[in-house]
């Protein structure tokens, strides 16, 4: 019978692969509780070890099973607000806000909103829960990686439900993500953020691998929204969710990544030969997931479609080179 392999959380990442044995003698330690997150085999979901049959029976001090606390900072909820996303390739996400609800989003992404809604320029992502220090901190990170400063609000003030209208910038699809079924947490490409209910946290996130930020195909700067309300984010092409399970390895193109779950570790790789990375058409580097957790891929990445358009594109200045007949 084959060894059962676990992985634990430790500060909101997860360590691993442990055996059996080794969860058994770091219990005994006491350098992991019965309240430490545990997945494994036949687990959907990170949870309690003392909720963990095999190690129920493990002799140690009994405690009755509680919640773990959730991984991300619960201050002020965010809005509850519903949607529709409409369209094919290029698609809007529509948003039904009750009276007093707001949402937020990247500036100049708006389609269209009802007459009721107010919308507001604001420094940051608008959470209530953060001080004038963490948002003067975020909006240093955003104003050195490009980002604008500004979001925008959009709020109901109106007496009955009222829409606001986001559009993606480029052919894809629209991902709608419930942070409170993830954890709190997601982390996405640069740029992947259209709009969020209030109260979700937006902030720029920068690898702390060296690999990862000279080769990982988002550079050093990545997105990381926090909360527990919805958000959505885009992506070119076809878009691809796939569950990887604990220790699962899947390679993927860095620039096909658009989000994954926190719990998912994340590397780059050396396509392992000069002749592979000169010819394959692939580049030198590709980027290795390791589950347990979601990961969302996209088939066209816009700086793979800008590069098509701009191979397409007349390269005679101003002049317009037409296609087709030879007396054209």
């Amino acid at each position: 019978m084959a060894e059962k392999i676990w992985y634990v959380e430790v500060n909101g990442n997860p360590k691993g692969p442990y055996s059996s044995a080794e969860i058994k003698k770091g219990l005994k330690s006491g350098k992991i509780t019965e309240q430490t997150l545990i997945y494994g085999p036949n687990m959907s979901k990170w949870e309690p070890i003392s909720w963990v049959p095999d190690f129920t029976n493990f002799d140690h001090k009994k405690r009755p099973p509680t919640i773990p606390k959730p991984t991300f900072h619960r201050g002020k909820l965010a809005h509850e607000i519903d949607f529709r996303i409409r369209g094919n390739e290029m698609q809007y996400v529509e948003v039904e806000l009750d009276p007093g609800e707001a949402a937020v989003a990247e500036a100049g992404s708006m389609m269209y909103m009802d007459n009721s809604i107010d919308m507001e320029t604001i420094f940051g992502d608008g959470t209530e829960n953060r001080g004038i220090f963490d948002k003067l901190v975020g909006a240093g990170k955003r104003l050195l990686t490009g980002e604008n400063l500004f979001m925008t609000v959009f709020t109901n003030n109106g007496d009955g439900k009222q829409c606001v209208a986001f559009a993606a910038p480029y052919p894809g699809k629209i991902i709608p993500m419930n942070l409170a079924e993830m954890g709190g947490e997601i982390t996405c490409q640069k740029d992947a953020f259209l709009c969020a209910a209030k109260g979700v946290s937006i902030d720029i996130v920068f690898q702390k691998k060296i690999g990862v930020g000279l080769f990982g195909g988002e550079g050093f700067v990545m997105q990381k929204l926090k909360g527990d309300g919805l958000a959505f984010v885009h992506a070119g092409g076809t878009i691809l969710s796939r569950e990887l399970q604990a220790g699962e390895i899947l390679k993927v193109d860095s620039g096909c990544l658009v989000a994954v779950e926190p719990s998912v570790h994340y590397d780059i790789q050396y396509v392992g030969s000069v002749k592979s990375a000169l010819f394959g058409g692939e580049g030198f580097f590709y980027a290795q997931l390791t589950g347990p957790g979601t990961i969302w891929l996209q088939s066209m990445p816009f700086s793979r479609l800008a590069g098509r358009i701009h191979e397409a594109a007349p390269q005679t200045g101003s002049k317009k080179v037409g296609e087709g007949s030879v007396f054209r």
